[in-house]
């Protein structure tokens, strides 16, 4: 078994948070990752307040935000 999907499928979004050009999203085991607005094209679209109006999903494997219509799993940020 691969060790790295253990902690890819282990790894649970605790917090979002957004500069100009990425998404930063803390891990319940201390990492974080950042992706760029541009590999999402409605947060890239987004207002800041747009952005700012998430929840996490499934205990933390996922980002949802209602008012864009777009989910985000950390499984797939990862990869």
């Amino acid at each position: 078994m691969n060790i790295l999907a253990i902690k890819t499928t282990n790894a649970l979004a605790m917090d979002v948070g957004f500069d100009k050009e990425m998404m930063h999203v803390l891990l319940n085991d201390g990492r974080e990752i950042s992706i760029p607005l541009e590999w999402v094209p409605k947060l890239r679209n987004a207002t800041r307040k747009q952005r700012e109006k998430w929840r996490l999903i499934g205990g933390g494997v996922g980002i949802h935000w209602q008012n864009l219509d777009e989910d985000l799993s950390v499984t797939g940020m990862l990869k």
